[in-house]
């Protein structure tokens, strides 16, 4: 195995993570393993098939439509998640922005989803599948606690696979990758602290799932040791990191168009800036 690409989620947050991967694109530079948790891996599925600009061409179209997200999908019995899932996960790709499933097909490397198990609370790493046209996996790493439903693929619950690895960058180098971009969502200076809202998450789920539950309320602090972490072998020159300087107050289901598409072309730019260190790392 020789170039992973690693890429951390964050919901709309990772239109900046399309604009370094396209930029990658158009450098002519395809990892040979990529792997993500929740929208990284989401949208990292369009730098495997090619398909430069999608996902800022998805957002432009979608991300304003109440068909896509909204609080009457979290209500609605039948789907139980603030973006609608059949919508996300099988008419967009299957009919309105259409998804190269022949290039995935083609790819040789491997794809891989960090999810985390409800049960054990521990992350698992699952091979996106080539054919299945639903998406399951990916639906299963971008179930964020209180804000999507769990997802059941073989009969095992999973839930958003940021809550016990946002940045599987271990599990990459662990697979044998000689070479690691990862690619943040936040800048290098963030630090998690405890969300606002976590303590609902983690009552809501103490009782049936303690493992999980116990994973969401250290969530914020194990986030932090990981990025350090990050930093160190950032120093040593073992990975190469891409960051945004400022993610311009881009939330999770962040509407505003010109916010999004600037933070997409900071993650372009950037990575165009940075591609004569990039491919220094490449050829150590």
């Amino acid at each position: 195995m020789d170039l992973g690409l690693v890429l951390e989620g964050g919901a709309h947050r990772t239109i900046f993570s399309s604009g370094v991967t396209d930029a990658l694109l158009d450098a002519g530079i395809m990892a040979d393993y990529v792997i993500g948790s929740s929208a990284g891996i989401t949208y990292g599925l369009s730098y495997v098939s090619g398909q430069k600009g999608r996902n800022r061409e998805m957002l432009r179209r979608f991300a304003r439509s109440s068909s896509y997200m909204g609080l009457h999908h979290l209500l609605n019995p039948m789907n139980r998640s603030y973006y609608n899932l059949k919508y996300v996960f099988e008419t967009i790709p299957n009919e309105l922005l259409p998804y190269k499933y022949a290039a995935l097909q083609r790819y040789q490397g491997k794809v891989i989803a960090a999810v985390t198990n409800l049960e054990t609370g521990e992350a698992e790493y699952l091979d996106v599948s080539r054919t299945d046209r639903t998406w399951q996996v990916l639906r299963a790493t971008c179930a964020l606690p209180l804000m999507f439903r769990p997802i059941e693929i073989d009969g095992v619950l999973y839930a958003d696979g940021g809550v016990a690895d946002s940045i599987p960058f271990r599990k990459a180098i662990e697979d044998g990758c000689s070479k690691t971009i990862v690619v943040l969502t936040r800048e290098r200076s963030y630090r998690k602290n405890e969300e606002s809202l976590m303590h609902v998450a983690v009552n809501k789920y103490r009782k049936k799932y303690p493992a999980y539950a116990e994973q969401l309320e250290t969530r914020h602090l194990r986030y932090n040791v990981c990025v350090s972490e990050l930093e160190d072998l950032e120093t040593a020159g073992e990975v190469y990191v891409i960051a945004p300087e400022d993610t311009l107050g881009v939330g999770r289901t962040e509407k505003c168009l010109d916010k999004l598409m600037a933070l997409y072309a900071q993650g372009y730019a950037l990575t165009m800036q940075q591609m004569p260190a990039i491919r220094a790392y490449l050829e150590e």
